[in-house]
């Protein structure tokens, strides 16, 4: 297996993906938006940057699985105590050291992720995962909603289409949003758990306070509030976030984000899958507990594969859309390295109200 070499940061550029693991898929789908430049030759790696869906040998996948087996002795329960009790001190030490430059903004969600287009642009023809189960009312059922809770006093509520970020950092999701999405009935909610990153938000010459909400908040606190009441979010966006939480704190988390979601609403998440380039990188004394580690800066990272998401989603009471792994062979043609990355995207609905039965 080419070694992967390259400095690894808390998330990628979001258009990377990794091999194709037979143990980490519960579906056969195939991605309709990435997967369009394939490896057919090895003796032309180097041609590109990257390279879609490439399959792992049975030795590189052994390879890997000895790599991880070998690097997961948990530190001490003090030591995972004390990663845990500072997260926070460790986040707001990242994003004032970095500041904005660490990220770059996440074009690419619009592809992947077409309900945070303009409403305009989504169409059952060209993206029949947006439909509902009761035949595509997705949007007339939010607008019923929100009509109904505009009355209620908080952010937003006179809007008809809202997002939620969880996770936000420094904005490189919810400005492009901002910047793309014109829908007059748009509102966008930003959280974070660094109280530094969403003032770097707030601060942001493009924030707009008329169309959008930052605040500082706990994703794994389930008794904490969230600005909106429940049943009123169109969209919940979770990227390269769920993966900083202490595994025994993700289905709480899950389900309590769920209870905002509308009826016919959305969860999208992108995060890191099973034998990632970066989980291959971490040395000994890094493990916290099986495939959950702490970086060199304090902070936190597990990786997932698709049936642990499935089930985190599904106790949540939510529908499958969406639960794929995205496949790529990243490039460094000038150091001639190659890097494996695997993701994990999903897409999961509330199911919508039923309009009810005609009687004779």
């Amino acid at each position: 297996m080419a070694a992967p070499h390259a400095v690894v940061g808390v998330e990628g550029d979001g258009s990377d993906s990794g091999p194709n693991l037979s143990h980490l898929s519960i579906t056969d789908e195939k991605r309709p938006q990435f997967g369009t430049r394939f490896l057919t030759d090895p003796r032309q790696v180097f041609q590109h940057n990257a390279w879609d869906n490439v399959e792992w040998t049975e030795e590189q996948e052994a390879a890997a699985k000895k790599k991880v087996s070998e690097n997961s002795q948990p530190l001490p329960p003090e030591k995972q105590e004390e990663f845990d009790s500072r997260a926070n001190e460790y986040w707001n030490d990242f994003y004032t050291i970095h500041e904005n430059r660490f990220f770059k903004d996440r074009h690419w969600l619009f592809t992947e992720f077409p309900e945070l287009s303009p409403q305009g642009s989504l169409s059952h023809e060209s993206h029949p995962e947006a439909l509902t189960t009761d035949g595509g009312q997705q949007n007339n059922l939010g607008q019923e909603k929100s009509e109904g809770v505009a009355d209620e006093d908080f952010p937003g509520s006179s809007a008809t289409y809202r997002i939620l970020e969880v996770g936000c950092g420094v904005g490189n999701t919810v400005f492009p949003i901002l910047k793309t999405n014109n829908d007059p009935g748009l509102f966008v909610y930003c959280c974070d758990f660094s109280s530094t990153a969403v003032e770097l938000v707030k601060t942001n010459p493009e924030y707009d306070p008329e169309r959008c909400f930052a605040f500082v908040h706990d994703l794994s606190d389930v008794e904490a509030n969230y600005p909106v009441p429940d049943g009123t979010l169109d969209v919940i966006v979770l990227i390269f976030v769920l993966s900083a939480l202490h595994p025994d704190k993700m289905q709480a988390s899950i389900s309590r984000l769920a209870r905002l979601l509308k009826p016919g609403g959305v969860m999208l998440l992108r995060d890191y899958g099973r034998f990632d380039m970066a989980q291959l990188r971490f040395k000994k004394g890094r493990c916290l507990s099986e495939n959950f580690y702490v970086r060199g800066d304090g902070t936190r990272v597990y990786f997932f594969t698709q049936d642990e998401l499935h089930e985190l989603f599904t106790e949540a009471g939510l529908d499958k859309v969406q639960n794929l792994v995205d496949r790529r062979l990243q490039v460094n043609r000038g150091k001639q390295l190659t890097m494996y990355r695997v993701w994990i995207q999903c897409k999961y609905s509330k199911a919508p109200v039923q309009a009810p039965e005609m009687q004779d």
